[in-house]
């Protein structure tokens, strides 16, 4: 069977929760400790508390160490944790992949590359101590799978090292992209970059629970009380039953389908309002030819996306055609995992994506973008092309090489 995790994030996720709720449900702190220490951070000290918020119990984490005012750069980070002893590889590799998750998104917002991204808050050694603790506790408990659900960010502003910033903070908001948002009217700071990153890189979906067996529960304690919720992290251990397991790398999420029928519009009109809901976010947007009442030709325009998009994507409605009317309608939906390759063909370096299909096989596609451009390039047709890029995949695949990253 396979070991699942399933993340219920009603009050948010920070580093400290998700590590609390892990050792609650049974890794050794001792363990994570030795890890730590050998991350030549040998006067840190791991130590829990079982605290109660709103009358639960939950494991809460205090990391005591030395004051430092240290900023470190990725590869600072990356470094530490190559040199670390007493981490597994896989623990290694799976924390180095929050990070540079991190890192990503701190390039981003700020303009700048990745290697020149100072990390502040992240960067530090609590924060440091929440993604590698998080990271070895994880591989103690052999976890193949993690789901989760919405993410609630909540609400207000808080000060960072960059001065005043609304909730999510910069990070956290450009980490979240493409993940499934609670609404949530809570002013504080719910759900912090290391925690988001946390969650994006370990949960397959977000939504309800998959086909499980639980086996145990852990409750991770938050720093902050809340009125009226329990501020914890709750996470289950299971494993998944064989129906679930038999789907193989197919995920489920939540998202929204909005439609309006539109009868006045010119296909130049409906064509551009097209492209800007997708640059807006939507997931997918198509037309469909139908009659209205009174015989009069129209179209359907139909566009689905996730929960925190659906309010720009209404408004780019109302504003760009002549509906006054909307319809919305909440979905399950299945999908493949998709990840990204880079492969090299004989025009140079392309992006594709990867799927896993049930079976285990890998389905590789390029771009249609990388395709355009490597005709223009090379002056071959858009079939050469497309055959010369599986070539360059195939040979990836013979020599054992694996995607290079979760899209």
């Amino acid at each position: 069977m396979t070991k699942t995790l399933h993340f219920d994030c009603l009050s948010g996720i920070s580093g400290d929760m998700t590590l609390g709720a892990l050792i609650d449900l049974g890794v050794s702190v001792d363990q994570i400790q030795q890890g730590l220490q050998s991350l030549n951070l040998p006067d840190l000290k791991l130590r829990t508390e079982e605290v109660k918020k709103c009358g639960f119990r939950a494991v809460q984490i205090h990391i005591d160490h030395p004051p430092e005012k240290a900023h470190r750069h990725l590869h600072h980070i990356d470094a530490m944790i190559d040199e670390a002893t007493e981490i597994n590889e896989s623990a290694k590799a799976l924390a180095k992949k929050i990070f540079l998750r991190v890192g990503e998104a701190e390039a981003k917002v700020h303009g700048c590359s990745l290697r020149k991204v100072h990390f502040h808050e992240v960067g530090a050694i609590d924060s440091i101590a929440d993604i590698v603790g998080v990271a070895i506790a994880i591989d103690a408990l052999d976890i193949q799978h993690a789901t989760s659900s919405t993410i609630p960010t909540g609400t207000g502003a808080i000060t960072i090292d960059h001065g005043r910033v609304a909730v999510p903070a910069p990070a956290t908001a450009e980490i979240l992209t493409g993940v499934p948002l609670m609404a949530c009217d809570i002013e504080s700071e719910l759900t912090t970059p290391t925690g988001a990153a946390i969650i994006k890189t370990l949960a397959r979906s977000f939504g309800p629970p998959p086909a499980m067996t639980p086996l145990r529960v852990g409750y991770g304690s938050g720093t902050r009380d809340l009125e009226g919720q329990a501020n914890v992290l709750r996470v289950t251990l299971g494993e998944l039953t064989e129906a679930s397991s038999s789907q193989g790398q197919i995920e489920t999420d939540r998202v929204t389908l909005l439609e309006s029928n539109i009868d006045d519009a010119t296909a130049e009109q409906l064509a551009n309002v097209s492209e800007l809901l997708m640059n807006a976010g939507a997931l997918d947007v198509w037309q469909t030819p139908i009659v209205m009442k009174k015989g009069r030709l129209a179209t359907t325009v139909s566009v689905l996306c996730d929960a925190s998009r659906i309010g720009a994507l209404q408004t780019l409605l109302f504003t760009q055609t002549s509906t006054i009317g909307i319809r919305r309608t909440e979905m399950n939906r299945s999908k493949l995992a998709r990840e990204s390759q880079i492969v090299q063909t004989p025009d140079g370096s392309a992006t594709g994506k990867t799927v896993r299909l049930p079976d285990g096989t890998l389905r590789f596609s390029l771009e249609n973008d990388e395709v355009k451009r490597l005709c223009a390039a090379s002056g071959k047709p858009a079939d050469q092309i497309r055959v010369e890029a599986q070539a360059a995949f195939a040979e990836l695949l013979a020599v054992g090489r694996e995607p290079s990253g979760v899209t």
